[in-house]
């Protein structure tokens, strides 16, 4: 039976800005500015901006799902690779050890690391992001104590904010919270100490974050989000602007997790066609776009449209979640998700990786889902992005590329190119087996697997990690 057509789903929810002359830029998120790490320890937090009349998702507990998530069963060494302090980001000349790769920790399925946005490894802390109480610098790893009773399986980090997720399905949420991408309620400066968020519906199973806006997914395949909705990345039908004082735009954001209700798809002659009964299965954040795979493969994706990163053919921003076509037919299906600051990627049911958006901006942008030919055949286990490099686990190998200025994130090693625009195994990591791989802004962290005596042995040749020498 053909779906039903709407036409009233696209819009703005909020006062339209002024139409200026020139390119619509995105905010960019790369930079930050000088930051008094003393007076931030300090300071005193005004008053938070609660909005009146809010009331969290609520479910009642004889309907309550009882849920205990599994933590990945991953297990190995860690690897570092890429830069390791902030401040030399950006600079002409970097230490050549940036692009070896080091021995860091032993991790096992009790440990989680996710590292979407954060800068730089267990370091940068201007928002209380580490979740310490404080706003002081980590040079290494440290236990969050007010989380030590918890077990926890996954974590997500956005520009300066983190969530957790316990075994139980509960969120916790601590770091910037000045657009409200904590879903605490409430619009502060910084939550120093891990605080759930504010939620009380059905155990939660998947989260992710953006730039200044959160995603989570609940046990049924329901979305929520809060945060910035400037591009309408929260989609929510709005991108939340409105007129504020002296013709200042300001931003209504959410400052509690909405459910997003609205899914589309859209015909050649721009009808808008809803697309009922989406059960959601995994979500990926870029900066300010956003993109989920449900429960038949199907990938949506919505926010800003800037350099094709939405797959839609166009850079128009997208308010509500929109079909990508190119994987709603049979045998065509995703099965991984994975965003970049400006890109996305799937991986087929096939096995195929598909990409389109932008890693240098300098370049023609990929407007729709194209196949990465150079990685015909693989059989891809993991993958992660950061800010323009790509890194991938497959078969027996471990992948990656990106423009140039690279920090060593890519792990070619010393004396070798920094960077590549078409992939490049990492000869550094030859006859090592990669688990896991995740990306932060411009550096990598791979697990490698450590099972038998051999793999053992590789892996002690890699020189050790240590923070203080570096």
């Amino acid at each position: 039976m053909p779906r039903k057509k709407v036409t009233a789903v696209s819009g703005n929810g909020g006062m339209k800005k002024k139409r200026v002359s020139g390119k619509r830029k995105e905010r960019d998120f790369s930079s930050d500015e000088e930051f008094d790490y003393e007076q931030e320890n300090n300071k005193k937090l005004g008053k938070p901006c609660v909005k009146p009349g809010l009331q969290p998702v609520t479910v009642a507990d004889d309907i309550k799902e009882k849920i205990k998530l599994e933590c990945p069963k991953i297990k190995g060494q860690l690897l570092i690779f890429g830069a390791t302090n902030w401040d030399l980001i950006g600079r002409k000349e970097v230490p050549k050890q940036q692009g070896r790769i080091f021995l860091c920790y032993n991790i096992s399925c009790r440990f989680v690391l996710q590292l979407k946005e954060s800068k730089c490894p267990t370091c940068r802390n201007d928002k209380g992001q580490l979740g310490h109480g404080d706003t002081k610098r980590l040079e290494a790893p440290k236990l969050i104590e007010a989380l030590a009773d918890h077990v926890m399986v996954a974590a997500a980090c956005g520009r300066n904010h983190t969530l957790a997720l316990t075994e139980d399905g509960t969120a916790y949420s601590f770091g910037e919270n000045k657009m409200g991408q904590l879903g605490q309620g409430s619009q502060t400066d910084a939550v120093l100490t891990p605080a759930p968020i504010s939620y009380n519906g059905q155990p939660l199973v998947k989260m992710a974050c953006g730039a200044e806006f959160s995603m989570v997914v609940d046990c049924k395949g329901n979305l929520y989000s809060f945060g910035c909705p400037e591009y309408g990345q929260l989609g929510h039908n709005s991108d939340g602007k409105f007129i504020a004082r002296a013709q200042r735009i300001e931003f209504d954001c959410e400052i509690i997790p909405r459910r997003v209700a609205i899914f589309i798809e859209k015909s050649k002659d721009g009808q808008i066609i809803p697309v009922p009964n989406v059960v959601v299965r995994d979500v990926a954040c870029g900066a300010n776009h956003t993109l989920v795979l449900d429960s038949q493969k199907r990938v949506f994706s919505w926010g800003f449209g800037g350099y094709g990163r939405l797959g839609h053919a166009e850079q128009k921003d997208e308010m509500v979640p929109r079909l990508v076509k190119l994987f709603d037919f049979p045998g065509r299906g995703a099965s991984q998700i994975c965003t970049g600051y400006q890109c996305s990627f799937a991986v087929s049911e096939m096995g195929g990786l598909f990409f389109w958006g932008v890693t240098n901006t300098s370049r023609e942008s990929t407007m729709y889902p194209k196949a990465v030919q150079d990685l015909c055949g693989w059989k891809i286990r993991s993958l992660a992005c950061g800010k323009s490099s790509i890194i991938i686990a497959a078969d027996e190998s471990t992948i990656s590329w990106g423009p140039s200025p690279t920090f060593g994130e890519l792990g070619y090693g010393d004396n070798k190119p920094k960077s590549s625009t078409t992939a490049q195994e990492v000869r550094t990591l030859d006859c090592i087996y990669v688990e896991k791989v995740v990306m932060g802004y411009s550096h990598s962290l791979v697990i490698a697997r450590q099972d038998t005596e051999q793999e053992q042995e590789r892996l002690k040749k890699l020189p050790e990690y240590n923070p203080r020498t570096i």
